[in-house]
């Protein structure tokens, strides 16, 4: 095999545009009818499973990679997005206080953004609350858990297990 032969066959550590171009798999008939002994048929048949298993793992590495790159550049487009919109928010509430200052003086217009500002906030850090303090902790895990405690010895256990010395163990 020749080294443009190899190119492109396995991903570039170093790069984020890997590419599989073949699988590189040796001709099946490489021994004359007859003449290949079980051994060598074995032989063969090892060696090319191996060069497929890895062809294919380097095909899996090239599609996650490609996917991964895409995810992390619109992730990172959402948020610059995000920050953006963050910012511009700040022209939103300047724009609603100078409509106020319209018909209010212009520090009492400012004034009622700020205190509605204040409301969204509020608001926001109650519901946020809520959903925290509705964080439940993972019970049927905690108990099945606890049940293998109770079934599996551990070092520093040195009183004698019920359940094993019952059932005779976990699969009887």
């Amino acid at each position: 095999m020749s080294k443009n032969d190899n190119d492109g066959l396995y991903t570039d550590r170093d790069s984020f545009n890997p590419q599989v171009n073949a699988i590189p798999l040796s001709d099946v008939d490489s021994h004359a009818q007859g003449q290949g002994s079980i051994g060598d048929l074995v032989k063969d048949a090892s060696a090319q499973i191996s060069s497929l298993v890895r062809s294919e793992i380097e095909l899996a590495k090239t599609e996650v990679t490609a996917s991964a790159k895409k995810a992390g550049i619109g992730g990172g487009l959402f948020a610059a997005a995000a920050v953006i919109l963050a910012y511009s928010s700040f022209f939103l509430f300047f724009t609603i206080a100078e409509a106020f200052s319209s018909f209010l003086p212009r520090w009492l217009a400012f004034l009622i953004v700020f205190l509605i500002m204040l409301l969204l906030v509020a608001i926001l850090a109650l519901v946020g609350l809520k959903q925290v303090k509705a964080i439940k902790k993972p019970e049927k895990t905690i108990e099945s858990v606890n049940e293998l405690k109770g079934i599996v010895p551990s070092k520093n256990s040195k009183k004698s297990n019920s359940v094993a010395a019952t059932d005779g163990g976990l699969y009887s």
